[in-house]
């Protein structure tokens, strides 16, 4: 049962509105006609329109792996035949705690009439524009099973991104954070240790007491350091909350020697696919750029697509504001132009994005590859300036000895 909002006359012209329960709007304009009551309006109600009061479950976080699974098998069962409502019924039954909170809410919203889209749009998050979008699609061109497989396949190449992009960071943060460790144990217990006996007896060299006032500092002023880090994220965050701000960070980020050309591919490759999987799937060009904007987790590259928008919404070709951003490569805007001009945009957008994925995987062994040895050189050159720090004025001492 469903709750639905609704809007009434009765046989003496008095208006009427409230809430019903109902399976479908049939069904409530049933309750109302068995009351004397003519419907104007229903409409399914909103969280905010029902009793205030009652106390309704939390909705179960759902992950991305387990929506592209659940729409993966919703495409599964339409190509084998069955009807949306069974195909969603079949699911349910085996689906987990969270998808099936989600499963009975499209159920109960294709019961009252509503399309899936609008379901999806409903719920909210995890939902994005993207999914939303493609519902939208699989609804208007009645190739469901078609486009479902499209958005399952999407998803699970963006999943699959993610988790290579976690592995490439992976290796260098442990060894960044093993460096810092490291540094900080030696600095402030092995230094003072060693070298506080000597500092009366003789004057320590620069290297012995630039460690040595840095442990000092750490040691006296540790919880200040704290109150000052968590101020410096604070300010950090407050920072890049300002869009213009944001701005120059993700484009200063795209300008980085090694890591700038990993971002760039990855968000070229995201944009490529992305676009090409909503053109196929019918939606209009500036609805699928519009959509494709999210995706890209750059704001300098947002922009840029801002900027197409407003070009293509004024009648010019799309390559053209994609060359002239800037920040999209050559192959890309000659891919475009090709597929403008043969007619088939989509088609070139999709076997491209193999090649921008090759790439990505190009760029993240690159990453990989070079990272590490630049933070191992790091972490040397640290060791050495500490060891220099204790063994100077070991020497020296042993040369008074003398």
């Amino acid at each position: 049962m469903v709750d639905f909002r609704y809007q009434s006359v009765t046989t003496s012209g008095e208006a009427k509105s409230g809430l019903l329960k109902g399976r479908d709007r049939a069904d409530v304009i049933q309750q109302l006609s068995s009351r004397g009551e003519t419907a104007t309006k229903i409409e399914k109600a909103k969280a905010s329109d029902k009793v205030p009061g009652v106390i309704r479950p939390r909705k179960k976080r759902l992950s991305k792996v387990e929506i592209c699974s659940m729409i993966r098998e919703l495409a599964t069962a339409q190509e084998a035949g069955l009807p949306l409502m069974q195909a969603l019924r079949t699911i349910r039954r085996q689906a987990t705690p969270a998808a099936g909170d989600v499963l009975d809410h499209f159920i109960a919203c294709v019961e009252a009439g509503d399309p899936m889209y609008k379901a999806a749009a409903e719920w909210g998050e995890p939902f994005d524009d993207l999914i939303v979008g493609m519902l939208r699609a699989s609804d208007a061109s009645g190739q469901m099973s078609v486009i479902l497989h499209q958005l399952a396949d999407l998803m699970d190449r963006s999943l699959e991104l993610k988790r290579e992009l976690l592995g490439a960071i992976m290796y260098p943060a442990i060894i960044a954070v093993l460096i810092a460790v490291s540094g900080i144990v030696l600095v402030t217990v092995l230094v003072p240790r060693l070298i506080e006996p000597l500092a009366a007896e003789m004057v320590l060299p620069w290297p012995t007491l630039v460690v040595m006032g840095f442990a000092n500092f750490i040691l006296h002023w540790w919880v200040w350091i704290i109150v000052g880090f968590g101020a410096t994220l604070f300010a950090w965050k407050s920072w890049i909350g300002v869009p213009d701000n944001r701005f120059k960070l993700d484009l200063a980020k795209l300008r980085m020697p090694l890591l700038g050309k990993l971002l760039r591919d990855v968000a070229v490759a995201r944009f490529t696919r992305t676009l090409g999987t909503l053109t196929s799937a019918g939606l209009p060009i500036l609805d699928a750029l519009r959509i494709t904007r999210d995706t890209l987790g750059n704001v300098a590259l947002a922009r840029a697509v801002d900027a197409v928008q407003e070009e293509v919404s004024s009648g010019k070709p799309l390559a053209d504001p994609l060359e002239k951003s800037g920040l999209f490569p050559p192959l890309l805007v000659q891919v475009v132009n090709l597929g403008e001009r043969s007619g088939k945009l989509e088609d070139m957008l999709l076997h491209s994005a193999k090649a921008f994925d090759r790439q990505v995987n190009a760029s993240l062994n690159l990453f990989t590859k070079a990272l590490p040895p630049v933070l191992l050189i790091v972490m040397a050159s640290l060791a050495c300036f500490v060891l220099a720090a204790i063994l100077l004025p070991l020497l020296e001492m042993q040369s008074l000895v003398r």
